[in-house]
């Protein structure tokens, strides 16, 4: 007979919270079968989501639970590897946890040193640094590596370093020792927003937001949370406050007033990701929280680019791939590195205009050269730009990572992807700069 241990793996296993879980077996008790398990956590799914937004259909409920136990089953009989519902088979990247890179800017892990080795051709000048999601599936990340010099990613969470989770892997050749000990933003929600506290429950024990979305919570959400709680119990139920609860941590609400959970704002957004205030204000509403949701975590990102500030003092020349609203120019900026020029691909008309008023406000003197396009800068484009500027200090990016990961699993075809293909033109881009960047250097050496 399964034991409790391996009933609650596998219930989790297929996706179900622990909570619910538990609570499946606190009800039917440990010796139920997973057949019976499975239909009471769907019964609850079924009668809290009544509760909340109306209710689902009842066929739509018993079709998803006959579809897991028969997963279940099937997993058992054959002793098969686990697979996802869409028959798919699991592949995820096991994460380091805490998810910490190689160091943090604050010790506070007290993480032992590490050595790495990097091949003779990924080192030194241009130096790389290519981001993208930490849950993409494990061959992804194999792949990423393969094409880039086999270096292994660095897994951080920003919620390490700030108040907010962010988790992404880096791979780069630049050096991990010396990193600077740089100012550390507000570590919890209320550190962040002290002005919500007053009217913070004390059975929201929340300290940090989970990861920034492209898009707002939807006003069905606040509105139910808000009639819910008007008409509970002071504090409410403990099956209450488990559901919005769990509203809150899914669209990361605050509280900003009496039974009152709401979004962030784009500012409060641009906050917590160490962008300057206003960063995004010249934009709609929407385009702001998609923007904000697509970039960089400011403060993680400079902090591995500060080994570079003693080794440019006079400036670096930097080539930004898919640039987005600038989050690696200002990283290097707050770092006080001076940007002599910034060749910048973005195809998001929003995120050039972005972008471009940044260049602007901070009244940079160096030289900006914008394209919109990774797929139409030409191999002799970039060999003519690398040779005009010298060669290229950084080559910096992330491509979409539409295709990696997401709630809709059908999208999830990996690199091969419509738009997360175009982290193959990252690696080619890369390829010609330090191509060209070579035959320089045995020019350079040949006129002495």
């Amino acid at each position: 007979m399964v034991d409790k241990d391996e009933k609650i793996k596998s219930l989790q296993e297929m996706g179900f919270p622990g909570d619910e879980v538990d609570r499946a077996i606190n009800i039917c008790g440990v010796d139920a079968s997973m057949d019976v398990l499975i239909d009471s956590i769907h019964a609850s799914q079924h009668e809290a989501t009544n509760m909340s937004f109306g209710g689902r259909k009842e066929e739509k409920i018993m079709e998803e639970s006959k579809n897991k136990r028969k997963l279940y089953r099937g997993r058992v009989q054959g002793n098969q590897p686990r697979r996802r519902l869409d028959g798919s088979q699991e592949n995820s990247m096991r994460l380091p946890n805490p998810m910490t890179g190689f160091s943090l800017p604050n010790d506070r892990h007290r993480l032992p040193p590490v050595n790495r080795s990097l091949p003779e051709e990924a080192k030194g000048r241009p130096f790389f640094y290519y981001e993208n999601v930490a849950k993409a599936l494990k061959d992804t990340w194999s792949t990423i590596s393969e094409n880039l010099h086999g270096i292994k990613p660095e897994f951080v969470d920003s919620q390490n370093i700030c108040a907010t989770a962010r988790k992404r892997g880096y791979v780069h050749n630049l050096p991990i020792e010396n990193r600077l000990r740089l100012p550390l933003p507000p570590q919890t929600i209320l550190e962040t927003f002290p002005h919500y506290k007053q009217w913070w429950p004390k059975w929201d024990d929340r300290r940090k937001l989970n990861c920034l979305q492209t898009v707002k919570a939807p006003a069905t959400v606040t509105e139910w949370i808000q009639h819910t709680l008007a008409s509970s119990t002071s504090p409410p139920t403990a099956s209450v406050q488990t559901q919005i609860l769990n509203e809150c941590r899914k669209w990361n609400l605050v509280w900003t007033g009496k039974n009152i959970a709401a979004p962030l704002e784009p500012a409060e957004i641009e906050q917590l990701l160490g962008f300057p205030i206003n960063h995004t204000r010249e934009v709609s509403m929407t385009d702001r929280y998609k923007s904000l949701g697509n970039s960089f975590q400011v403060d993680t990102v400079a902090y591995h680019l500060s080994v570079l500030k003693t080794m440019f003092p006079n400036g670096m020349t930097v080539l930004s791939l898919f640039t987005g609203i600038g989050g690696a120019e200002v990283a290097l900026h707050r770092l006080g590195i001076r940007l002599k020029a910034v060749v910048s691909v973005e195809k998001s008309e929003v995120n050039r205009r972005i972008f471009r008023g940044w260049w602007g406000q901070t009244d940079q003197q160096g030289t900006l050269i914008e394209f919109d396009d990774v797929q139409s800068l030409s191999n002799d484009l970039i060999e003519y730009h690398t040779r005009r500027l010298g060669g290229f200090d950084l080559v910096i990016g992330g491509s979409p990572c539409n295709n990696l990961a997401g709630s809709n699993r059908h999208h999830r075809s990996g690199l091969q992807g419509k738009e997360s293909c175009l982290f193959f033109h990252y690696r080619r881009i890369l390829r010609v700069v330090k191509s060209v960047m070579a035959t320089m250097c045995e020019e350079g050496a040949a006129s002495y």
